[in-house]
C-alpha cells in the first residue's frame, strides 16, 4: 500500500496522489480551493465523543489509539472505501491537528498497513 500522511495546510505536491481529508470537521479558516483535497472522508475520522475525550484530557494517547482502532473495526464500509482508493494508487491522508507525532491520520495509516504505532 502506498500511503503518506501530511497536514492539510501543507502545500500539495505532485507525489501526493489522491489527497484524502480524514477529519470529521473541515479545517477552520482553510479555503476548500487552497486545501486541494480530492476526497473528504469524514466518516473514517474518530467520533466526536472520542475526539472530545482526547482533547479534554479525559483519555491519554494510548487509550485513544485503542478506542479509535475499535471504531475503525466497527466501520468496515469507510475502511473499505479508503482501501479501494489506495488500490487505485498513491493516497495521502490529510489531517489538521498541530501535533505531527500524535494524530489520528498516522494511526489510520498504521491500521491500514497492519502496523501498531
Amino acid at each position: 500500500m502506498r500511503i503518506a500522511v501530511r497536514r492539510v495546510r501543507e502545500p500539495a505536491t505532485a507525489s501526493d496522489g489522491c489527497r484524502v481529508l480524514v477529519d470529521r470537521l473541515w479545517p477552520r479558516g482553510l479555503a476548500k480551493a487552497k486545501a486541494n483535497v480530492s476526497i473528504w472522508l469524514k466518516e473514517i475520522a474518530p467520533s466526536t465523543d472520542l475526539r472530545r475525550q482526547l482533547h479534554g484530557g479525559e483519555i491519554d494517547w494510548p487509550t485513544f489509539e485503542t478506542l479509535y482502532r475499535a471504531e475503525l473495526d466497527a466501520n468496515p464500509q469507510a475502511v473499505a472505501r479508503l482501501r479501494d482508493l489506495i488500490g487505485e494508487g498513491h493516497v495521502t491522508l490529510l489531517y489538521d491537528t498541530h501535533d505531527t507525532a500524535h494524530n489520528h491520520a498516522s494511526l489510520l495509516a498504521d491500521y491500514l498497513t497492519g502496523r501498531r504505532a
